[in-house]
């Protein structure tokens, strides 16, 4: 079985996505559930004083909206990256 071996850039370019992988998971994971919850109690019960099951629902819709502006940031960063390693293969 051959060995392929793996220059030092592949390495920092795996690592730099790997980071940016786990910066948008954490950010995918935290953010909705945040702004949820704190949309839900200081906005819309404390701020426009609407009841426990409209909060519900408002404050949801915040958490979607949130998921896509984080997807929609995620496939712009990957875009950008991508064609960032692109034009760097394509230069050597």
């Amino acid at each position: 079985m051959p060995v392929t071996r793996v220059n030092i850039g592949d390495d920092t370019n795996l690592l730099s996505t790997l980071k940016t992988l786990l910066f948008f998971t954490v950010l995918m994971i935290m953010l909705p559930i945040g702004l949820y919850f704190s949309s839900k109690v200081f906005v819309f019960e404390g701020h426009y004083g609407m009841s426990n099951k409209d909060s519900y629902f408002y404050a949801a819709i915040v958490a979607v909206i949130t998921v896509h502006v984080v997807l929609a940031m995620f496939v712009y960063v990957a875009w950008n990256e991508g064609s960032r390693q692109w034009r760097e293969g394509k230069q050597d």
